[in-house]
Parts: structure tokens; C-alpha cells; sequence
């Protein structure tokens, strides 16, 4: 079978610092999912609207692994919200910041932010000591689901799809949904032959890559330079 990997916060669920404004506007008509921090309460986490449908639709057709940008900490409590009744035991792997390459530089939405990236390279180097298929078959059977165009900058062509990132606030979400735009791309994709890349090429969908045609592509062609990469 084909192997999503799947962010976690901006595509499945959305975690809120308890102190922060828009907590407040929302919490009283909307109960988070799950609390945990160094103090009582101190994150919310909030599931993405039918996540719960989407990851069974996924672990029925898929092989799945999680890959996030975020310490390792949070991704065990942010995982074990978003897998309420599924077994951490289908899961391929769980892979947090440790994994992740640190880019040198910062994200242009927030400066004092590190961007990291996830190579799939690595992925694919690890899974083919580990799995008795070629490497060349890894790669044309792997996608990834970000939220961010940027944590793929390393990454052959059309091996990832991007959704908009979710935020709690917005209870009316659909992207998730049953019989939505991302729902049947997947579906789509798990009854298509090998050739992941292929796929994604010819079925647009959600954001797209980051390209020479980007807005900010002087900033990215920075980052792909420094790491090695050719633009």
C-alpha cells in the first residue's frame, strides 16, 4: 500500500496557548479535545473538524506515519488526541522536530520562528533498511500533507500536497470532510497505480508548491542554495 505522511498541528488539529486572545473569544462555545503543559490547562488542543472520519478513511486505504515540526513532547499529546480509538500500533512511524533539518533561517510569517524542514529522503532511507522493497518503489509510493509549502523545499517535485492550515477558530472546517475536495483527491490516489508523483501532477490540489513563480521564491532559492540543493 501507498504511504501518507501526515502532519499534525495546522492539519489535524490546532494547538492554542490558554492565555492567548482568541482563546478566550472562543473556549466558552467550543471545549478543546485535550489540555496537557507544565502547568494545568496551559495548551489546548483542538481536533480539525471529522478528523476522526478522515484518519479511519486513511488507515483503511493507507500506510500512515506522522511527521511534525514540533518538539517531541507535544507530538506524543497531540497524537494521542487525534488517534482517540485507532492504534498507535498501525502507525508506520511518529517523527517529531529531532528528525526534522533545521534550515538556518526563519519563517517569513513569524521572523523569531525556525523554519525546518522534512526531507524525504530521510524517510525513504530509513524505511529501505527496514523494509524489503526497493528503493526506487519507496519513492513512487510515498506522499506527504503539510499545511506549509516550506517543510517540502527539499523534496522532489510532486511528492506533497498542502491544505490550508486550520485554526481552531473555525468550527465550520471542512477540508477534512466526507466526501471533500482532500477526501477524494486520496481516494483517487489510493486506486491509481504506483506512481505517486504522477498522480499529484496531473490532480492539482490545495496550495501550491514552492516554485520560481512564488512571490518569496528569492528568499526560498536561499534556503534549497545553502542546503546543497539546485534551483
Amino acid at each position: 500500500r501507498k504511504l501518507l505522511i501526515l502532519a499534525l498541528g495546522g492539519l489535524l488539529c490546532d494547538r492554542v496557548l490558554k492565555r492567548e486572545n482568541q482563546y478566550r473569544l472562543v473556549a466558552a462555545t467550543r471545549p478543546h479535545d485535550a489540555a496537557y503543559g507544565s502547568f494545568v490547562g496551559a495548551f489546548q488542543v483542538y481536533k480539525r473538524p471529522h478528523c476522526q472520519e478522515f484518519l479511519n478513511f486513511c488507515f483503511e486505504r493507507f500506510d500512515v506515519a506522522f511527521w511534525t515540526t514540533a518538539k517531541r513532547w507535544y507530538t506524543d499529546n497531540a497524537l494521542d488526541c487525534v488517534m482517540n480509538g485507532l492504534k498507535r500500533s498501525d502507525i508506520v512511524f511518529t517523527w517529531n522536530q529531532d528528525q526534522c533539518k533545521d534550515s538556518g533561517f526563519k519563517t517569513l510569517n513569524k521572523t523569531d520562528k525556525p523554519l525546518f524542514m522534512k526531507e524525504l529522503k530521510k524517510v525513504l532511507d530509513n524505511l529501505f533498511m527496514v523494509r524489503n522493497v526497493s528503493y526506487s518503489a519507496l519513492a513512487s509510493n510515498t506522499l506527504m500533507i503539510e499545511d506549509e509549502p516550506y517543510k517540502t523545499l527539499l523534496n522532489p517535485p510532486n511528492t506533497a500536497v498542502f491544505t490550508t492550515e486550520y485554526k481552531f477558530e473555525n468550527m465550520n472546517d471542512n477540508v477534512l470532510a466526507p466526501g471533500g475536495e482532500l477526501w477524494m483527491f486520496l481516494d483517487g490516489l489510493a486506486r491509481a497505480g504506483d506512481d505517486v508523483p504522477s498522480y499529484v501532477k496531473a490532480h492539482p490540489f490545495g496550495k501550491p508548491a514552492i516554485t520560481p513563480a512564488h512571490s518569496d521564491w528569492a528568499y526560498y532559492k536561499k534556503i534549497i542554495q545553502a542546503h546543497g540543493g539546485s534551483c
